[in-house]
């Protein structure tokens, strides 16, 4: 089986894309810092401690596994954290990929594909977003992600080093056998964030913005199944294998869900109530994000057979309920 390097593969999408690799017949091995991943999650392939700013130890790695490919999800995301603190994101997600992406031409791994995010769009209400749009991040989240995606074009310029770029949506969800979930620390996203308050984890749901302009006044996001997500990036990973162009793919779904919505389909689910509050807007924060592309489902066949907010929310729930929060 080839191997494909997994950066990031110990935290939340990388060990999903983990396991879909090993479905699909590949050897994933990881490579996490564990900074924000966890070291139980990876259970489809090897393991490798290291960071993506340590070049000999990315060096030691390649040099062991000599992967075919590079998926690359290794990065800090939090949007709030982002504009607080962007030298950790300039450092850490741009340094971080510069360093693994020569060490990767290096090696002579020139099939690679990144994880990239709609924030590289910023705040375009009333625009549908589709590959083409002009990309102005109101963040340094989204503006890392933006430029390790021009750092790939250059790189394939000056070293054939030939690309996808997956700009994706809301994840959410989780591993349908719960081999696998979604576990954050600090947790940022909804659906965790819906659950945790539901079984007491945190006292409440705090609801940040109730003043913008949507029908019910909270934002409005296009969720993703984790293992769709996931199947894409195999899909990507299989476009390059067939000399494919390299190319820039968005996730969603093309609908948008407030965050209202999303709540009360928990509770409805669940069956359990949902103890919230009413907190002000956070900076960074746009009022709708929703893909309008078809790109994906037109070139790779992707189709996101999962990305019902009823099964996001169940498959996350099932997963809850494990116990593997309990860390």
């Amino acid at each position: 089986m080839k191997n494909v390097l997994v950066t990031g593969g110990a935290g939340y999408i990388g060990s999903h894309a983990c396991k879909a690799l090993r479905t699909a017949g590949y050897t994933p091995v990881t490579y996490d810092n564990l900074s924000t991943g966890w070291q139980d999650a990876v259970k489809f392939g090897p393991f490798e401690q290291g960071d993506l700013r340590d070049r000999e130890r990315l060096n030691q790695v390649f040099a062991a596994y000599q992967p075919a490919a590079v998926l690359h999800f290794g990065a800090l995301s939090q949007v709030g954290e982002s504009i607080r603190e962007p030298g950790r994101y300039w450092d850490n997600n741009v340094t971080g990929s510069l360093v693994l992406i020569q060490a990767a031409v290096s090696a002579g791994c020139l099939d690679f594909v990144f994880s990239s995010t709609c924030a590289t769009y910023g705040d375009q209400d009333n625009v549908v977003l589709d590959e083409t749009c002009h990309q102005a991040p109101i963040n340094s989240y989204g503006a890392s992600k933006r430029a390790i995606e021009d750092m790939l074009r250059d790189f394939e310029i000056a070293n054939g080093l030939r690309h996808v770029i997956f700009r994706y949506f809301n994840v959410a969800g989780a591993d349908p056998d719960a081999e696998v979930g979604e576990f954050h620390q600090p947790e940022t996203h909804l659906v965790p964030l819906i659950l945790d308050a539901i079984d007491g984890r945190r006292d409440a749901l705090t609801i940040f913005g109730t003043d913008y302009d949507t029908p019910d006044g909270t934002c409005i996001r296009d969720y993703v199944h984790v293992m769709d997500l996931v199947d894409a990036h195999v899909l990507g990973l299989r476009w390059l294998e067939d000399g494919k162009p390299s190319e820039v793919f968005n996730l969603g779904t093309g609908s948008g869900f407030t965050v209202r919505e999303v709540i009360d389909r928990s509770r409805v689910i669940t069956n359990r109530e949902v103890p919230m509050i009413e907190g002000a807007r956070r900076p960074g924060d746009c009022t709708k994000l929703v893909s309008g592309s078809t790109k994906a489902e037109a070139q790779l066949g992707w189709t996101p057979q999962r990305s019902t907010l009823d099964r996001m929310i169940e498959d996350a729930w099932r997963w809850h309920q494990t116990g593997a929060y309990d860390r």
